[in-house]
């Protein structure tokens, strides 16, 4: 589909429409994100970036988003392998248990850990004895980061390998190709660009997650707190402009995500007319 100039008057107030509505709901949001991170001045706000409180919640952010996205490849990889090359019991069910955390509310999937996990829950007594600690610590923070994380990377898959299809890999098994040779020559370069926009999904809402981390970090400052929980507790303790200094931060974060995403689909928008224009010839 090719894109049109706008020729009525509707069409162009549709479209100013459009372009305000972006403006008041995105643009300026941003705006003011960062000027209200810099209105005490730029010694103000290295202080703020470099207080203990901001560093260890960067630091645990970067921590839980650097574990959880390798996490979610590998699940995601697994999974959308055996969806898409096995025909068992279950399969249809097991595709729709990977929509759970897309239909679940993040608290709920805090609190259902919490039950499981926590103290007064399930396993807490087995655990206390034992003197784990999952819940109200990085261990329960990372765990629900996974689990609402854990559909990007399948979901960007399953379809990806369905469009494919196994008929290069069928080829590769004939010629006497073993199972990872194939996974690692063949699957694994057809499938990088959706792999990649997949990691870049996970880690964006691994960074930005509040509220299953709320309810299982038990918001200890300079122990539980990332930085959406930091930007909260701040705003509650009238500390406005650490507060937003802490959002910057993750402004900058989406942004540089929202960067990615964008080179990554034009990456393979590009490949993908490529692969159509030396498909064309070789049909006629």
């Amino acid at each position: 589909m090719i894109a049109q100039r706008p020729r009525s008057a509707v069409q162009w107030l549709l479209l100013g429409l459009a372009v305000a509505l972006a403006l008041v709901l995105l643009v300026i949001p941003l705006i003011l994100i960062f000027s209200l991170a810099l209105s005490d001045g730029l010694q103000a706000l290295w202080a703020n970036l470099t207080a203990d409180y901001m560093l260890h919640a960067i630091w645990l952010t970067v921590l839980t988003a650097l574990v959880s996205v390798p996490l979610n490849l590998v699940f995601g990889i697994m999974l959308a392998w055996c969806v898409t090359h096995y025909d068992f019991f279950g399969r249809r069910l097991l595709v729709a248990l990977v929509d759970i955390p897309y239909a679940m509310s993040p608290v709920v999937a805090g609190f259902c850990y919490l039950i499981v996990y926590g103290m007064e829950g399930l396993f807490g007594p087995w655990l206390s004895a034992h003197n784990i600690q999952l819940m109200f610590a990085w261990p329960g923070i990372l765990m629900v980061t996974v689990f609402v994380t854990s559909p990007y990377v399948a979901r960007n898959l399953i379809p990806l390998i369905q469009e494919q299809g196994t008929d290069e890999e069928v080829a590769a098994l004939s010629l006497g190709a073993s199972g990872w040779t194939i996974f690692r020559r063949v699957t694994l370069p057809n499938i990088k660009w959706g792999l990649l926009y997949g990691s870049v999904l996970t880690n964006a809402r691994a960074v930005g997650e509040f509220g299953a981390v709320a309810v299982v970090s038990g918001t200890i400052m300079n122990q539980t707190l990332t930085l959406p929980l930091l930007v909260d507790q701040l705003n509650n303790d009238y500390k406005v402009a650490a507060a937003f200094t802490a959002a910057s931060l993750l402004a900058c974060m989406a942004m540089i995500t929202l960067l990615l995403k964008t080179i990554m689909e034009g990456v393979a928008n590009r490949r993908r007319r490529l692969a159509s224009l030396e498909a064309a010839p070789s049909s006629r």
